[in-house]
């Protein structure tokens, strides 16, 4: 029985408060087992000067981290899910996910209190394809700038009056506890959350041993609708480079979906939201973002696949 549970982190302070409160739980769940941290700085996070989109998305920020437990560094990575794509590597497994903070994208801005109050041509940054896609089909008359960094960078950036404002996670702002600077927090169905935005996921080698271990911290809500959003983006065969969006949420016995995609300029976007049995979130996301290929999704994600090909 292994004695020792070391966890794979990115080093930005996000990454490490995520790996602290993950290593928290495991220490009071096994009191006699030491646990540590193995910060690895990233092929995402040494790229700052260029869009994700024009360097390879989700995986620049995990790569590194499976490596480290492939060769026996550490045992477990802990991640934000919205980083993490659709399919994980042989022999790699998602083991657990903690509840959910909040989903939803937060707007912050030192001048105006609404998305709504913003002016004709306001700078607004942001890193995401996804808010990118989003904010142009909502508010076309807006200027969206990219913004890379991490959470202290960009509102650095912005309080020096490169932006009017700019749009975060409200989770990440919270956790860091940053939240008083969160200006508005966006309706989920006006700015529709990233796939797994707000979750933090446990990935570990499919190792049986090691599963048992992070069983305990698993919360079974949070998997149903993780897992429903998952579906949408394998379906779609989405990364962060792809203006791609899936939020559920539990209604009851019941999931309930929506999804967006979106061209980046947001000149065309499709939307759809259904319900469906939590116990099958799998064929729930797969049947909505079956649904979106089919009004026109299909077409726009080939044309976005070539651009970058």
């Amino acid at each position: 029985m292994t004695r020792q549970l070391r966890i794979a982190t990115r080093r930005s302070p996000l990454a490490l408060w995520q790996a602290e409160h993950v290593a928290a739980l495991l220490r009071a769940a096994y009191p006699d087992v030491s646990v540590s941290l193995v910060p690895i700085v990233t092929q995402g996070d040494r790229i700052q000067d260029r869009p994700l989109s024009q360097i390879g998305g989700k995986g620049l920020f995990i790569k590194e981290l499976e490596v480290a437990m492939l060769e026996g560094a550490a045992e477990l990575a802990v991640h934000s899910m919205k980083d993490v794509p659709a399919a994980l590597p042989e022999g790699f497994t998602l083991a657990a996910v903690l509840q959910r903070a909040d989903a939803r994208d937060a707007f912050v801005s030192n001048r105006y209190a609404h998305v709504a109050d913003l002016p004709l041509g306001a700078r607004v940054g942001t890193s995401s394809q996804r808010r990118q896609s989003l904010l142009r089909a909502r508010r076309p008359d807006l200027t969206i700038v990219p913004l890379r960094g991490n959470v202290e960078t960009r509102l650095r950036k912005l309080d020096e009056g490169e932006f009017d404002a700019i749009i975060l996670a409200a989770a990440g702002l919270t956790r860091l506890g940053l939240g008083a600077r969160i200006t508005e927090t966006l309706d989920a169905d006006w700015s529709v959350p990233a796939i797994g935005q707000g979750v933090v996921g446990i990935e570990c080698r499919d190792d049986p041993e090691i599963r048992a271990w992070l069983t305990p911290l698993n919360h079974a809500e949070t998997r149903s609708c993780l897992d429903a959003e998952r579906a949408v983006g394998a379906r779609l065969d989405g990364s962060c480079t792809s203006p791609i969006a899936a939020y559920a949420t539990r209604v009851g016995d019941e999931l309930s979906l929506c999804a967006f995609v979106g061209a980046p300029d947001g000149s065309r976007c499709f939307e759809h939201r259904r319900q469906g049995p939590a116990t099958d979130p799998v064929a729930l996301g797969t049947a909505v973002a079956d649904h979106l290929l089919s009004a026109g999704a299909d077409r726009l994600l080939a044309e976005l696949a070539a651009q970058k090909a």
